[in-house]
C-alpha cells in the first residue's frame, strides 16, 4: 500500500476523504499500472508514485466528479513522464498473476450500461489466454481496450484520462478489439465461441449510439 505520510498541506478532512474514497481503488489502479508497464515491480512503483501525487493534490479534486478517472489521469501522466523510458523487462510474471480479477468479468461495465459483444464472448475463455493477447497489443490499443472493456469507462472518460480526442479513442478501441479477436480466433474456435459473429463488428457502433 502506498505510504501517505501526514502532510502539512493536507487537512484532516482531506486525509479522511482520501483514505475513504481513493484507497479502495488501489487494486484497480494496480491492474491498470500492470497493463501499462507489464512488470509487477514497475506497476507497484507507478501506483505508489500516483497515490503520493494524488494525496498531495487531493485538494484540487472536485468532489462528486469521477475520482477513478482523476487517479488514472495522474497515473497515465506519471507513466509517460517517468516510467516509459526506464521500465524493466516486460511481463516478468505468470499470466495468472497479471490478472486483477477484473479481466472481462468486471461489474464496472455498468458505468456505461453496455457490455460489448466481445466481452460477452470472452467471458467463456481462460483469463490467461485473454491476458496474453491483451498484453500483446501495442500500448495505445492495449490501454484503450483495458479502460473500455475491463474498467468499463466511457469514451469521454478514456479521452480525458489519456488526453486524446474521443475520435482517437473510438478508432483505437475498434482496432484494438479487432486485433484481440484475431489473436484469440483459434482459441475461440476450439471452444466453440463465436468471435466472428456479426455482433462483434457492430459492438463499437452500439456504444457510439449509447454515448450520443
Amino acid at each position: 500500500m502506498p505510504e501517505t505520510e501526514p502532510d502539512a498541506g493536507v487537512s484532516d478532512d482531506l486525509k479522511a476523504r482520501f483514505n475513504e474514497e481513493a484507497m479502495p481503488l488501489l487494486d484497480q489502479l494496480y491492474g491498470g499500472a500492470l497493463r501499462m508497464t507489464r512488470n509487477p515491480q514497475d506497476a507497484e512503483d507507478l501506483v505508489q508514485e500516483t497515490y503520493l501525487k494524488a494525496y498531495k493534490n487531493f485538494g484540487s479534486f472536485t468532489p462528486g466528479t469521477n475520482l477513478k478517472a482523476w487517479l488514472y489521469r495522474i497515473m497515465t501522466n506519471t507513466y509517460i513522464n517517468s516510467y516509459r523510458k526506464k521500465q524493466r523487462r516486460p511481463l516478468e510474471t505468470s499470466a495468472d498473476e497479471v490478472t486483477d480479477n477484473q479481466l472481462y468479468t468486471s461489474s464496472s461495465h455498468d458505468s456505461t450500461g453496455l457490455e460489448s459483444a466481445e466481452v460477452e464472448a470472452l467471458k467463456s475463455m481462460p483469463n490467461s489466454r485473454i491476458s496474453e493477447a491483451l498484453n500483446a497489443l501495442s500500448e495505445d490499443y492495449r490501454m484503450v481496450v483495458y479502460y473500455a472493456d475491463v474498467e468499463g469507462m466511457a469514451y469521454k472518460e478514456i479521452a480525458e484520462v489519456m488526453e486524446i480526442p474521443i475520435g482517437t479513442v473510438m478508432s483505437r478501441l475498434h482496432r484494438g478489439r479487432k486485433q484481440l479477436r484475431g489473436m484469440l480466433k483459434d482459441v475461440a474456435k476450439e471452444r466453440g465461441i463465436g468471435l466472428d459473429h456479426a455482433d462483434m463488428a457492430d459492438a463499437a457502433g452500439k456504444q457510439d449510439a449509447k454515448e450520443k
